[in-house]
């Protein structure tokens, strides 16, 4: 895997050619340190993949950045967010206020959008709470009551599907829907130049989180979504990925196959941990405590913690749907080896 590298530090608003630019955007307060948000000319004005998190900064430094390639607000088309999560849509619509354009993203991660507008507050809040709670998670859940909820993004004015072209006059940019991270996370394949600009999806050097919410949905299986998606970006051998995060880099094929078979890993990692724990059924935040994170869980806060056992129950559904673990309904619900 071929990559073009930069320290977080040394990140600056770059001509890649071919009528695309990149920008850093800051994420403050996060150790991701930047999205990047790409510019792609067409005669028909120029179209921003996704926007950054909606922080004063952020909107001074994707402002700035465009204005240093030589692009102005009133020049855009539009916005198309690669999915919901506030680095990501978080100022889209007040790209959209400056520039008068539109703001597109797939329909399922419109509708969450939809939901979450309805259950900003306190609402929100006290079922995030309630969530946590039936998941085992004790004063951790009480931890969460004064946490800060980002402000929801901004309702999009297009929804998009799997193989739409994205209104970029002269040009073809095409939806790929990359179900996992998100329900409606988006890959998005610049034809013309075979350039795949993949959002979380694929990632250089990390993974992108897969989680289940509410943790206790059995309706869903995210993780096996997000294992298909990554399937299909097989064909792209030879393409140059454009990621949000990182640094662009070519293989996306075999990357993705690379964090496929991490994630078969950790399932298997999580059903020998089920068998060590048999037969006592454990609840999902029982679960995450055990398992291997990035630092000892004595260490993480507990809306990291949270994050964990999201990922903890999306490994877990899936091993039920597999028939590698039992689920024991209840308050709260429990896991076991089958």
């Amino acid at each position: 895997m071929k990559t073009r590298r930069r320290p977080y530090s040394d990140q600056r608003p770059a001509d890649l050619g071919g009528g695309v630019w990149s920008v850093p955007v800051p994420i403050p307060g996060n150790p991701l340190g930047y999205t990047l948000v790409y510019a792609v000319e067409s005669p028909g004005g120029i179209v921003l993949i996704d926007a950054g998190w909606n922080h004063e900064d952020a909107w001074t430094a994707l402002r700035d950045g465009l204005s240093a390639v030589g692009v102005r607000m009133s020049d855009l088309r539009g916005v198309v967010v690669t999915h919901y999560h506030p680095d990501h849509a978080g100022l889209a619509g007040r790209v959209r206020e400056e520039c008068g354009g539109w703001i597109a993203m797939h329909q399922a991660d419109a509708d969450l959008i939809r939901q979450y507008r309805r259950l900003a507050g306190d609402d929100g809040r006290h079922l995030q709470v309630e969530m946590m709670r039936r998941a085992g998670a004790g004063a951790d859940a009480e931890a969460m009551v004064t946490a800060e909820r980002p402000i929801p993004p901004a309702q999009p004015d297009v929804e998009l599907h799997d193989d739409d072209l994205i209104d970029l006059p002269g040009r073809a940019l095409r939806a790929i829907w990359t179900p996992g991270h998100t329900p409606g996370h988006l890959c998005l394949h610049l034809e013309d130049t075979d350039r795949l600009f993949t959002g979380d999806h694929v990632l250089p050097g990390i993974t992108p989180h897969i989680g289940i919410y509410p943790y206790d949905r059995s309706d869903t299986d995210p993780l096996a979504d997000f294992l298909a998606s990554l399937d299909r970006l097989s064909a792209f051998t030879t393409t140059e990925a454009l990621p949000a995060h990182e640094w662009t880099f070519t293989g996306v094929a075999s990357r993705a196959a690379e964090i496929h078979a991490h994630h078969e890993a950790k399932l298997d990692s999580l059903r020998a941990l089920l068998a060590d724990l048999a037969p006592a059924p454990h609840s999902i935040w029982q679960i995450a405590e055990k398992m291997t994170w990035n630092r000892p869980w004595a260490e993480l806060y507990p809306i990291q913690r949270g994050l964990a056992a999201g990922e903890a129950a999306a490994h877990l559904r899936t091993l039920e749907c597999r028939g590698h673990a039992r689920r024991h309904p209840g308050d709260p619900v429990r896991f076991s080896a089958p």
